[in-house]
């Protein structure tokens, strides 16, 4: 694609990068074939092919619009369009710049800039979340039935994590909302990795990793979780940590750039990329482990319908781990049809977006539960609470399938 990017634009990092993505892209459309929200409209401008040229005409010179906004705000960031593309064109590393600069451009109404600044002030702070959410647990008997299905029963008594001592030890990223949520998924998390003989660290001061801010223009706060993070995890590392462990795939993409998105940062940016060389998803490292051979498998040949979350199989490339960690315990896996395609949650998206994202859900539950599955397991605590509340069956995180078949004695 041909670029006339001004000059000014050209002599920034961010212009620069932009226009190499941009003369990568030779308009083919093979993306809207698997652009979930060109699916639901067939309007080239909600596909990624024309969310490309929106973007390309801002950074050349031509003044954004309001419609310029609204169909970059319609993209899920699944970045589907990432894996289809022959040309290997970095979608979301464009995107990211096209929605900083028409954010500048083109001013949000109050209620709006409100409603984006709540978001990301709530989700990202476990502190505020998690008491807010604990009384609408209460409070969900008498709750009307839309907000009751938006929040999950309470859970059940955890275990304790075995206080086991091991040579070898990896960070756990608590996450933001996903304690509140879900608190049983990084205890089974701690469980499964310490029958392995791996201790795992909860850094004092970690937080968000900064992904909901990136996705909602904010990138200067994005980059303060970031380096309030590779702070709070440091000490760990010079210690000796493996790795840092990420049980929510949508968290892992974002750390896993952190080396990209600090480059330019002379303070952090060594050790920035350091932490990405160190992010591992769950399934990535219980895949090296398992060789081991220390979890035997289930007999219980349970079926399972298995949702691969985009940031799992579109931004980490890592489609197929979890479906045969899955299989090698026994598990019965069952096909899904259109497994590419998003299930709506996308972050903020279904608060943001939520006709488009009900629409996806119910494809996607329809999909999931077409072959009466016992439980449908996922790997991303946003796509399990988007899921749960309109599912006919149980929504699991797929460690949790995992970790009953620990030996009682590990």
């Amino acid at each position: 694609m041909q670029t006339s990017l001004p000059e000014h634009l050209l002599q920034t990092d961010a212009g620069r990068e932009a226009d190499e993505i941009l003369r990568n892209c030779v308009h083919c459309g093979f993306c809207n074939a698997t652009c979930p929200t060109y699916q639901l409209t067939g309007d080239e401008l909600d596909g990624p092919r024309g969310r490309i040229y929106l973007i390309k005409q801002a950074l050349e010179g031509q003044p954004p619009s309001a419609r310029t906004r609204f169909h970059l705000d319609r993209c899920l960031t699944c970045r589907a369009c990432e894996t289809t593309c022959p040309s290997g064109v970095d979608y979301h590393r464009l995107l990211e710049t096209g929605r900083e600069r028409v954010e500048q451009a083109v001013p949000r109404s109050v209620p709006q800039r409100l409603l984006r600044w709540g978001l990301r002030k709530l989700l990202t702070n476990p502190q505020r979340f998690a008491p807010l959410y604990r009384t609408g647990q209460m409070l969900r008997p008498v709750l009307p039935a839309k907000l009751r299905r938006s929040l999950m029963p309470r859970a059940s008594r955890i275990p304790p994590t075995p206080g086991r001592q091991h040579p070898r030890s990896m960070v756990l990223l608590e996450g933001c909302v996903q304690p509140a949520l879900a608190p049983q998924i990084n205890a089974a998390t701690r469980r499964v990795l310490d029958a392995l003989g791996i201790r795992t660290v909860s850094a004092a001061g970690s937080g968000c990793c900064g992904a909901l801010s990136q996705h909602l223009g904010a990138t200067a706060e994005a980059r303060k979780f970031m380096r309030n993070n590779i702070d709070a995890w440091w000490p760990a590392i010079e210690a000796g940590a493996e790795a840092i462990v990420i049980t929510a795939s949508g968290c892992a993409p974002q750390v896993k750039e952190y080396g990209r998105l600090l480059a330019y940062d002379t303070r952090y940016a060594a050790r920035a990329a350091r932490v990405g060389a160190l992010a591992r998803d769950l399934s990535e490292v219980i895949r090296a482990e398992l060789p081991n051979g220390r979890l035997p498998p289930t007999s219980s040949a349970q079926k399972v319908a298995f949702h691969s979350p985009c940031s799992l199989q579109h931004a980490q490339r890592l489609n197929g781990v979890v479906e045969d960690l899955l299989v090698k315990s026994g598990y019965v896996l069952l096909p899904v049809a259109d497994a590419h395609l998003c299930c709506g949650s996308a972050g903020t998206y279904s608060i943001l977006q939520p006709t488009l994202a009900a629409q996806l859900r119910d494809s996607k539950l329809t999909a999931l539960e077409a072959d009466d599955p016992a439980v449908i397991a996922t790997a991303n605590i946003g796509c399990l609470a988007h899921l749960a509340g309109h599912a006919r069956i149980p929504v699991r995180h797929w460690i949790e399938l995992l970790e009953p078949l620990i030996p009682e004695n590990g």
